[in-house]
């Protein structure tokens, strides 16, 4: 598979990730889910992504995404993402994302958005 598919497969496990958390694409997209006290719409961006590739993934191939939430800090939030071929690591992620309003000015996390409970420990 081509090194740049990886980024979709780990895009889509970020995606059902928030869905998972009760953020799905379309309140995303329309920053209905995270309107700032002062009514701004607010979106996550990409601010880095650093991926480690140890095996080749194949056409067919039954692929699973894991995706976990390491640590909050302000407006940015980190995660760690693998994508396995049964029980082999063919990819890892180490993904910084962050939160910003329309005018690409950072915001800091809604603090109802991630429990104490979603971060790994």
């Amino acid at each position: 598979m081509y090194h740049a598919r990886y980024l979709e497969f780990f895009e889509r496990g970020r995606s059902e990730f928030l869905r998972n958390i009760g953020c799905n694409n379309t309140q995303l997209a329309s920053g209905a889910r995270f309107a700032s006290s002062t009514g701004e719409k607010l979106f996550f961006v990409v601010h880095r992504i650093d991926i480690t590739y140890s095996r080749p993934a194949h056409i067919d191939d039954l692929l699973t995404v894991k995706t976990r939430l390491e640590c909050v800090q302000g407006a940015r939030f980190f995660m760690n993402q693998q994508i396995m071929r049964d029980n082999t690591l063919l990819a890892e992620a180490k993904v910084t994302l962050a939160i910003m309003n329309q005018a690409g000015k950072p915001r800091r996390l809604p603090k109802d958005l991630f429990s104490s409970t979603l971060v790994s420990k």
